[in-house]
Protein backbone atom coordinates (compact mmCIF):
# COMPACT_ATOMS: atom_id res chain seq x y z
CA UNK A 1 0.00 0.00 0.00
CA UNK A 2 1.16 3.17 -1.22
CA UNK A 3 2.08 5.66 1.26
CA UNK A 4 0.58 9.42 1.42
CA UNK A 5 2.84 11.40 -0.54
CA UNK A 6 5.72 12.20 1.77
CA UNK A 7 5.35 16.21 1.32
CA UNK A 8 1.97 15.78 2.36
CA UNK A 9 2.83 13.74 5.94
CA UNK A 10 5.73 16.16 6.22
CA UNK A 11 3.11 19.19 6.20
CA UNK A 12 1.42 17.82 8.50
CA UNK A 13 4.28 17.14 11.13
CA UNK A 14 5.56 19.97 10.86
CA UNK A 15 2.45 21.71 11.61
CA UNK A 16 1.59 19.68 14.75
CA UNK A 17 4.86 18.67 15.81
CA UNK A 18 7.20 21.62 14.81
CA UNK A 19 9.30 22.80 12.08
CA UNK A 20 12.50 20.74 12.94
CA UNK A 21 14.60 18.25 11.62
CA UNK A 22 17.21 16.73 14.43
CA UNK A 23 20.20 14.74 13.20
CA UNK A 24 21.42 11.68 14.34
CA UNK A 25 25.18 12.10 13.61
CA UNK A 26 27.73 9.55 16.12
CA UNK A 27 30.50 11.19 15.46
CA UNK A 28 33.32 9.97 17.71
CA UNK A 29 33.80 12.72 19.53
CA UNK A 30 30.57 12.74 20.28
CA UNK A 31 30.53 9.31 21.99
CA UNK A 32 33.59 10.56 24.00
CA UNK A 33 31.52 13.10 25.78
CA UNK A 34 28.69 10.91 26.01
CA UNK A 35 31.27 8.85 28.21
CA UNK A 36 30.84 5.81 25.42
CA UNK A 37 32.92 4.66 23.42
CA UNK A 38 34.03 4.66 19.49
CA UNK A 39 32.85 1.22 19.18
CA UNK A 40 29.16 -0.80 17.97
CA UNK A 41 28.35 -0.76 21.27
CA UNK A 42 28.71 3.15 21.91
CA UNK A 43 27.07 3.57 18.41
CA UNK A 44 23.80 1.80 19.23
CA UNK A 45 23.73 3.23 22.81
CA UNK A 46 23.97 6.90 21.42
CA UNK A 47 21.23 6.22 18.67
CA UNK A 48 18.77 4.59 20.73
CA UNK A 49 19.06 7.00 23.52
CA UNK A 50 18.55 10.03 20.48
CA UNK A 51 15.57 7.89 18.95
CA UNK A 52 13.79 7.14 22.41
CA UNK A 53 13.98 10.48 23.17
CA UNK A 54 12.97 12.62 20.29
CA UNK A 55 10.96 10.38 17.81
CA UNK A 56 7.66 10.92 19.26
CA UNK A 57 8.14 14.46 19.00
CA UNK A 58 10.35 16.10 16.10
CA UNK A 59 9.05 16.01 12.68
CA UNK A 60 12.31 14.59 11.40
CA UNK A 61 15.03 12.35 12.42
CA UNK A 62 18.08 12.36 9.89
CA UNK A 63 20.71 10.04 10.41
CA UNK A 64 24.02 10.12 8.80
CA UNK A 65 24.89 7.13 7.41
CA UNK A 66 28.69 7.58 6.98
CA UNK A 67 28.51 7.59 10.85
CA UNK A 68 27.06 3.99 11.06
CA UNK A 69 28.82 2.87 7.55
CA UNK A 70 31.86 3.48 9.26
CA UNK A 71 31.42 0.26 11.50
CA UNK A 72 30.72 -1.89 8.49
CA UNK A 73 27.37 -4.30 8.73
CA UNK A 74 27.13 -4.40 12.71
CA UNK A 75 26.67 -0.59 12.30
CA UNK A 76 24.45 -0.66 9.10
CA UNK A 77 22.56 -3.05 11.37
CA UNK A 78 21.69 -0.76 13.93
CA UNK A 79 20.58 1.90 11.06
CA UNK A 80 18.25 -0.24 10.21
CA UNK A 81 16.60 -0.79 13.89
CA UNK A 82 16.88 2.65 14.32
CA UNK A 83 15.19 3.92 11.31
CA UNK A 84 12.39 1.37 12.04
CA UNK A 85 11.95 2.37 15.19
CA UNK A 86 11.93 5.93 14.58
CA UNK A 87 9.24 5.42 12.09
CA UNK A 88 7.25 3.47 14.02
CA UNK A 89 7.16 6.66 16.87
CA UNK A 90 5.67 8.50 14.49
CA UNK A 91 8.86 10.51 13.35
CA UNK A 92 9.69 10.80 9.56
CA UNK A 93 13.02 9.81 8.59
CA UNK A 94 15.16 11.44 6.42
CA UNK A 95 18.52 9.33 5.73
CA UNK A 96 20.90 11.78 4.95
CA UNK A 97 23.20 9.86 2.27
CA UNK A 98 24.07 12.30 -0.66
CA UNK A 99 23.93 9.63 -3.03
CA UNK A 100 24.85 10.01 -6.72
CA UNK A 101 25.16 7.90 -9.42
CA UNK A 102 23.74 7.03 -13.17
CA UNK A 103 21.88 4.47 -14.41
CA UNK A 104 21.67 1.04 -12.97
CA UNK A 105 23.86 2.38 -9.86
CA UNK A 106 21.18 5.22 -9.26
CA UNK A 107 18.42 2.76 -9.39
CA UNK A 108 20.09 0.19 -6.57
CA UNK A 109 20.48 3.28 -4.36
CA UNK A 110 17.06 4.24 -5.24
CA UNK A 111 15.98 0.32 -4.04
CA UNK A 112 18.21 1.02 -0.97
CA UNK A 113 16.40 3.88 0.76
CA UNK A 114 12.72 3.92 -1.62
CA UNK A 115 11.85 0.58 -1.67
CA UNK A 116 9.24 -0.18 0.69
CA UNK A 117 10.14 -3.87 1.24
CA UNK A 118 14.35 -2.42 1.96
CA UNK A 119 15.40 -3.14 5.69
CA UNK A 120 16.43 0.65 5.04
CA UNK A 121 13.04 2.49 3.34
CA UNK A 122 12.88 5.79 4.47
CA UNK A 123 10.08 8.44 4.80
CA UNK A 124 13.25 10.36 1.78
CA UNK A 125 17.16 10.15 1.01
CA UNK A 126 19.09 12.98 0.14
CA UNK A 127 21.01 12.99 -3.32
CA UNK A 128 23.37 15.23 -5.40
CA UNK A 129 22.29 16.36 -8.84
CA UNK A 130 25.98 17.00 -9.80
CA UNK A 131 26.11 14.65 -12.42
CA UNK A 132 22.60 15.94 -13.99
CA UNK A 133 19.58 16.02 -12.93
CA UNK A 134 18.30 13.67 -15.32
CA UNK A 135 20.48 10.81 -13.30
CA UNK A 136 18.33 11.64 -10.21
CA UNK A 137 15.08 9.88 -12.56
CA UNK A 138 15.28 5.80 -10.93
CA UNK A 139 15.30 8.04 -7.43
CA UNK A 140 12.83 10.74 -8.13
CA UNK A 141 10.62 7.62 -9.45
CA UNK A 142 10.67 5.67 -6.91
CA UNK A 143 10.36 7.52 -4.39
CA UNK A 144 6.73 8.86 -6.32
CA UNK A 145 6.21 4.96 -6.30
CA UNK A 146 6.31 4.82 -2.57
CA UNK A 147 4.77 7.64 -1.24
CA UNK A 148 8.68 8.67 0.08
CA UNK A 149 10.50 11.94 -1.05
CA UNK A 150 14.03 13.02 -2.05
CA UNK A 151 15.89 15.95 -1.46
CA UNK A 152 18.68 17.49 -3.47
CA UNK A 153 21.49 19.22 -2.71
CA UNK A 154 21.41 23.01 -4.15
CA UNK A 155 23.40 25.50 -2.06
CA UNK A 156 24.98 23.80 0.34
CA UNK A 157 26.85 25.24 3.85
CA UNK A 158 30.01 24.39 2.80
CA UNK A 159 32.44 26.73 1.61
CA UNK A 160 33.52 24.83 -1.07
CA UNK A 161 30.08 23.96 -2.54
CA UNK A 162 29.89 27.57 -4.22
CA UNK A 163 32.66 26.89 -7.02
CA UNK A 164 30.73 24.02 -8.74
CA UNK A 165 27.14 25.68 -7.31
CA UNK A 166 27.53 29.18 -8.33
CA UNK A 167 28.53 28.51 -11.73
CA UNK A 168 27.11 29.33 -14.19
CA UNK A 169 25.06 26.86 -16.61
CA UNK A 170 24.78 27.03 -20.83
CA UNK A 171 22.16 29.75 -20.53
CA UNK A 172 23.38 31.59 -18.25
CA UNK A 173 21.84 30.69 -14.83
CA UNK A 174 23.27 29.59 -11.73
CA UNK A 175 23.96 25.97 -11.76
CA UNK A 176 22.11 25.69 -8.42
CA UNK A 177 19.21 27.89 -9.30
CA UNK A 178 18.74 25.31 -12.89
CA UNK A 179 18.62 22.32 -10.37
CA UNK A 180 16.30 24.61 -8.00
CA UNK A 181 14.22 25.14 -11.28
CA UNK A 182 14.08 21.00 -12.26
CA UNK A 183 12.54 20.77 -8.77
CA UNK A 184 10.01 23.25 -9.40
CA UNK A 185 9.34 21.55 -11.77
CA UNK A 186 8.82 18.06 -10.57
CA UNK A 187 6.57 19.75 -7.99
CA UNK A 188 4.36 21.51 -10.27
CA UNK A 189 0.58 20.81 -8.92
CA UNK A 190 1.41 19.38 -5.89
CA UNK A 191 -0.58 20.33 -2.58
CA UNK A 192 0.09 21.16 0.09
CA UNK A 193 3.77 20.52 -0.46
CA UNK A 194 5.50 18.54 -3.15
CA UNK A 195 8.02 15.77 -2.27
CA UNK A 196 10.94 16.84 -4.01
CA UNK A 197 12.91 18.88 -1.73
CA UNK A 198 15.89 21.36 -1.68
CA UNK A 199 19.15 21.21 0.80
CA UNK A 200 19.98 25.16 0.99
CA UNK A 201 22.67 26.21 3.78
CA UNK A 202 21.20 28.67 6.51
CA UNK A 203 24.36 29.92 6.38
CA UNK A 204 24.00 31.34 3.51
CA UNK A 205 23.14 34.89 4.14
CA UNK A 206 20.77 35.81 0.97
CA UNK A 207 20.79 32.82 -0.70
CA UNK A 208 20.16 34.43 -4.19
CA UNK A 209 18.35 32.19 -6.10
CA UNK A 210 14.49 31.72 -6.24
CA UNK A 211 13.49 29.28 -3.72
CA UNK A 212 9.97 28.98 -4.85
CA UNK A 213 9.82 25.37 -5.72
CA UNK A 214 6.83 24.20 -3.87
CA UNK A 215 8.88 21.88 -2.16
CA UNK A 216 10.66 21.44 1.42
CA UNK A 217 13.70 23.35 2.01
CA UNK A 218 15.91 21.32 4.33
CA UNK A 219 18.25 23.86 6.48
CA UNK A 220 21.32 22.43 7.58
CA UNK A 221 23.97 24.61 9.79
CA UNK A 222 21.44 25.73 12.59
CA UNK A 223 23.55 25.51 15.97
CA UNK A 224 27.27 24.18 15.83
CA UNK A 225 27.30 26.21 12.07
CA UNK A 226 27.01 29.37 13.50
CA UNK A 227 23.21 29.78 12.18
CA UNK A 228 20.30 30.57 14.10
CA UNK A 229 16.30 29.96 13.42
CA UNK A 230 15.78 34.10 13.82
CA UNK A 231 18.39 34.38 10.33
CA UNK A 232 16.01 31.80 8.40
CA UNK A 233 13.59 34.01 6.91
CA UNK A 234 16.81 36.37 5.55
CA UNK A 235 17.91 33.65 3.69
CA UNK A 236 14.47 31.78 2.48
CA UNK A 237 12.29 34.80 2.48
CA UNK A 238 9.10 34.27 1.49
CA UNK A 239 9.73 30.31 1.66
CA UNK A 240 10.49 30.11 5.07
CA UNK A 241 7.24 28.35 5.76
CA UNK A 242 8.46 25.47 4.08
CA UNK A 243 12.09 25.56 5.36
CA UNK A 244 12.97 22.67 7.29
CA UNK A 245 15.69 23.91 9.67
CA UNK A 246 18.62 21.02 10.74
CA UNK A 247 19.92 20.99 14.04
CA UNK A 248 22.73 18.55 15.17
CA UNK A 249 25.19 19.09 17.31
CA UNK A 250 23.16 21.66 18.82
CA UNK A 251 21.29 18.97 20.51
CA UNK A 252 23.12 16.36 20.49
CA UNK A 253 25.65 17.75 23.29
CA UNK A 254 23.02 18.01 25.69
CA UNK A 255 23.07 13.99 25.68
CA UNK A 256 23.82 11.50 27.46
CA UNK A 257 20.36 12.61 29.58
CA UNK A 258 17.29 12.68 27.46
CA UNK A 259 16.01 15.22 28.79
CA UNK A 260 18.39 17.69 27.60
CA UNK A 261 17.84 16.13 24.27
CA UNK A 262 14.24 16.80 24.78
CA UNK A 263 14.49 20.37 26.36
CA UNK A 264 17.28 21.30 23.34
CA UNK A 265 14.50 20.37 20.55
CA UNK A 266 12.23 21.94 22.26
CA UNK A 267 13.91 24.98 22.38
CA UNK A 268 15.16 24.75 18.88
CA UNK A 269 11.63 24.30 17.84
CA UNK A 270 9.67 27.06 19.50
CA UNK A 271 12.71 29.39 17.82
CA UNK A 272 11.68 28.62 14.95
CA UNK A 273 8.29 28.73 15.56
CA UNK A 274 8.92 32.59 16.55
CA UNK A 275 10.99 32.99 13.33
CA UNK A 276 8.71 32.15 10.86
CA UNK A 277 5.14 33.29 12.37
CA UNK A 278 5.36 36.45 11.12
CA UNK A 279 5.95 35.31 7.17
Amino acid sequence: MTLEPFGARLRQAMDTRGPLCVGIDPHASLLTSWGLNDDVGGLERFTRTVVEALADRVAVLKPQSAFFERFGSRGIAVLEKAVEEARAAGALVLMDAKRGDIGSTMGAYAATYLDKDSPLFSDAVTVSPYLGFGSLRPALDAAAVSGAGVFVLALTSNPEGAEVQRATAADGRPLAQLMLDHMAAENAGAAPLGSVGAVVGATLGDAGVDLAINGPLLAPGIGAQGATPADLPGVFGDAVRNVVPSVSRGVLRHGPDASGLREAAGRFADEVRTAVSDR
